[in-house]
């Protein structure tokens, strides 16, 4: 058995679990490098990542550079003597960094690679109306999710998922896939599988404003599959057209009807209680969003307080 001395790095609520994880089966952390604090809010308090909190929380040595390649960094960071660096939704590493301790630096990622690559696989995955995704390990190279697996995991996509419920059984599948990627590693038992960067790949493109628009000419499959895969972060947006007034609106639930209709796309048909745009093939019915400026709500309390005109629709 191998004596390990791990750096974890990660950043956000989904690399806490697998912290947690190693902290609990009492792995020897050296340290725990994560992003600078960043002033939010309206009174531009510093904030503090989710890593660095829980990292503190437990006493464990926390560092926070703003740049990977400075000497002072890479200095401290080789003083801590760490043989394996584990990665879970940080940055992009330079060569100096990964290729440091003897035993490599892995990395989890959140779709089932070579697929999905990118900056957003959970999303992407919805997005395209897949019916299952996972989590992998591998060794990190030159490229961006390109290196040798190590190991891999597969969840089911239900059909009603959204991109926060996926997300957190990713975690927590991820936690455990990283726990029996470190067991082999400590057994030098891991054989790895290169990926192929052949055939038609799917990738996790970075999420923006343009493509998280609404598009109500697609089908209404991909309609809905958009809203889920981007519900409740960052949202699928919309630009609404009510009489004389344009605002955006965030859509964060909906469900799809398969029905004949003899309306154009994007018109809005309410009644007290239902919200429903007309697409191509039926409706999507829209039951939580969030009007520019307003607070989210559902489409019974919307409706409430909010008349439609007659030829209102989304665009």
């Amino acid at each position: 058995m191998k004596d390990l001395r791990i750096v974890f790095m990660g950043t956000p609520d989904f690399a806490v679990a697998t912290l947690k994880t190693l902290v609990e089966h009492n792995y020897t952390i050296v340290g725990v490098i994560t992003a600078p604090d960043k002033p939010a809010g309206r009174g531009r308090k510093l904030n503090e990542s989710a890593v660095k909190k829980y990292a503190t929380s437990k006493g464990l040595n926390v560092l926070q550079p703003t740049n990977l390649k400075d000497t002072s960094f890479l200095d401290t960071l080789k003083a801590l003597n760490a043989n394996l660096q584990i990665v879970v939704a940080f940055r992009m590493l330079p060569k100096v960094v990964w290729q440091m301790p003897a035993y490599g630096t892995f990395n989890l990622h959140a779709s089932l690679l070579p697929n999905y690559r990118g900056a957003a696989p959970i999303n992407w995955a919805i997005i395209n109306g897949e019916t299952k995704t996972g989590v992998s390990t591998f060794f990190i190279d030159e490229k961006i999710d390109t290196g040798a697996m190590i190991l891999q995991k597969d969840i089911a996509i239900t059909p009603e998922e959204n991109v926060g419920t996926l997300h957190d059984k990713l975690m927590h599948l991820g936690s455990h896939l990283v726990l029996e990627t470190v067991s082999l590693i400590e057994k030098g038992e891991v054989n790895t599988t290169p990926q192929t960067q052949e055939g038609n790949l799917k990738t996790a493109y970075k999420l923006n404003k343009d493509n998280c628009k609404i598009d109500w000419n697609a089908t209404l499959e991909d309609i809905h599959n958009k809203i889920r895969g981007l519900s409740p972060y960052p949202a699928a947006w919309s630009t609404l057209v009510n009489g004389e007034d344009l605002s955006s609106v965030k859509v964060y639930a909906a469900e799809k009807e398969v029905a004949e209709h003899p309306y154009n796309t994007g018109k809005i048909i309410t009644s007290k209680k239902t919200l429903k745009v007309a697409v191509k093939g039926g409706y999507i019915s829209i039951l939580k969003l969030k009007l520019a400026g307003k607070k989210l709500m559902d489409a019974p309390a919307l409706l409430n307080g909010y008349g439609f005109n007659e030829n209102a629709e989304m665009r």
